[in-house]
Order: C-alpha cells, then sequence, then structure tokens
C-alpha cells in the first residue's frame, strides 16, 4: 500500500511524473520549473498525509524488528550502462530546466541510449509488460470512441458552468472522471475544455492534481496500482479491491483536499 499511494503521489510532482501530467505539460506549455514549483509542495504534504494514514490503519505491521528479507541474489552492476543512463537522464533534466520541448528532450535521451547500446533488443523486449500495453490500448480505444461520437463534447457543454465554479468542482470532477475511465483517458477528455476556463494554467494544474491524486482511491484507480497488485499477488499477497479502499480512498479524499486548499 505504501509503494502504491506513494508512487501515485509523488508522480504527481513534475510533469514527467506520470503521462497524464506529460500530455498536461505538452498541451498547457508550462513550464517544466513552473510546474514543479507549483505540485512539488502539495505532493510533499500528501506523502507525508499518506504515511501518518497507513501507519496507523497498519499499526500492527509496524514493530522494532527489522524485515526478514531471506536470501537475495547480489545485483550485478553494469558500470558503463550505469553511467551511460545517468548522463542521459542528467542531460534531459537540464533540457527540461532550460525549457527544451519535453517531448525531444525525453527522445533525445532515449536516441543516445539506443545508439550506444550494448544490449541485445531481445533483452530489452523481454522487459516490456506487454498485457499493461494492452490495457492502455483498451483504455485509449474506449476514450477515443467517447470523443469520437461527440458524447464528451455532449457531456462537458451541460457541466461546464460547473467545471469553471470553483477550485472544488473542477477538482472533484476531474478525480470521478479518473476512476471511470482511468486518469491519462480523463486528461484527454478534459484537453479541449481546460484551454476555454478563466484560469487555464492554473486549471491544467489542478487538473493534474486531482487526476493523480485520484488514482489512490480505488485499486483500479491508476496502472500503478495495478502494477503493485499484480507484483504483490506473485508473493503470495493478496491486495483485493476492499483491502485497498480501507487506507487509499482516505489517502485520495484527503489528499485532494490539500490540494484544493493550496489551490484555494
Amino acid at each position: 500500500m505504501g509503494l502504491a499511494v506513494s508512487a501515485n503521489i509523488g508522480s504527481a510532482a513534475t510533469i514527467v511524473g506520470n503521462p497524464q501530467n506529460m500530455i498536461i505539460g505538452i498541451s498547457s506549455g508550462i513550464s517544466f520549473v513552473d510546474f514543479t514549483s507549483a505540485l512539488l509542495p502539495v505532493s510533499l504534504i500528501s506523502l507525508f498525509v499518506g504515511w501518518i494514514v497507513i501507519i496507523v490503519i497498519y499499526r500492527k505491521e509496524f514493530t522494532s524488528h527489522k524485515f526478514e528479507i531471506g536470501n537475495v541474489a547480489e545485483a550485478k552492476i553494469y558500470k558503463p550502462l550505469l553511467i551511460k543512463s545517468i548522463i542521459a537522464t542528467l542531460l534531459m533534466i537540464a533540457a527540461f530546466i532550460y525549457g527544451f520541448s519535453i517531448p525531444l528532450s525525453a527522445f533525445a535521451a532515449a536516441c543516445l541510449l539506443l545508439i550506444t547500446r550494448r544490449l541485445k533488443p531481445e533483452r530489452v523486449f523481454r522487459e516490456i509488460d506487454w498485457s499493461l500495453l494492452v490495457f492502455f490500448s483498451g483504455l485509449f480505444i474506449v476514450t477515443g470512441a467517447i470523443e469520437t461520437t461527440g458524447i464528451s463534447g455532449y457531456l462537458f457543454t451541460k457541466v461546464e458552468t460547473f467545471i469553471y465554479d470553483s477550485v472544488v468542482n473542477l477538482s472533484v470532477s476531474s478525480a470521478i472522471l479518473s476512476n471511470l475511465v482511468s486518469n491519462v483517458p480523463a486528461v484527454l477528455l478534459f484537453r479541449p475544455v481546460i484551454p476555454t476556463c478563466p484560469d487555464p494554467t492554473n486549471a491544467w494544474l489542478i487538473l493534474a492534481m486531482a487526476t493523480t491524486f485520484a488514482g489512490n482511491l480505488t485499486l483500479i484507480g491508476s496502472v500503478a496500482n495495478l502494477i503493485v497488485a499484480e507484483s504483490a499477488k506473485s508473493k503470495g499477497i493478496n491486495l483485493s479491491f476492499a483491502e485497498y479502499l480501507k487506507s487509499g480512498a482516505l489517502i485520495a479524499v484527503i489528499s485532494i483536499g490539500v490540494g484544493i486548499v493550496f489551490f484555494l
């Protein structure tokens, strides 16, 4: 639970923290520095909130004894690849900070690693989570169908005054939609509407905050949750929908509340 909720909360802090933030960053034109300075404080406060909630709910699991890790194979570090990856990452972050295009900066860093690679493509392909890609493809098909048929435009026309009315309304509607179609498709559906808001920059930042923190509401709220649940299952731990709600829902509500207060 700690891994799932902290991954969601922490990803809100930067444009490259998660896919929906990347879409927002590209669509809004907000710089990497401005985005981080606006959302980093909210993420840090919410991370502290998540820590407190998990300690209270799972207090019996927190003792003075160290975890029994068992036999873990020592990781082999391939230094040339490690150094090359660090250099590429630092160059990418520097490009973000100096205002270069985010997609081009990320693409250039990826090209640097691919051009100088020493690993066989097959080894890279084995690390790809194909089921996750199929899941995302399904979400985008549903989202594309909603947008193409005009359903999203019709719905937003009916509720646009409600969304424009306040920070609370935009945050709540974003959180609800994120748990209906997932956060990335929710941002895609909101994308044509946000530029028409009275303060588009603030609206983009609120959308980033609400859709990301809403991922903690339910087990299917974000892809990170599903990855954690699958990983836990392989270790013999059943992170069920009901079990997730015990702490996830409370953390989502409080963290979105913190974000609303911050933006107000």
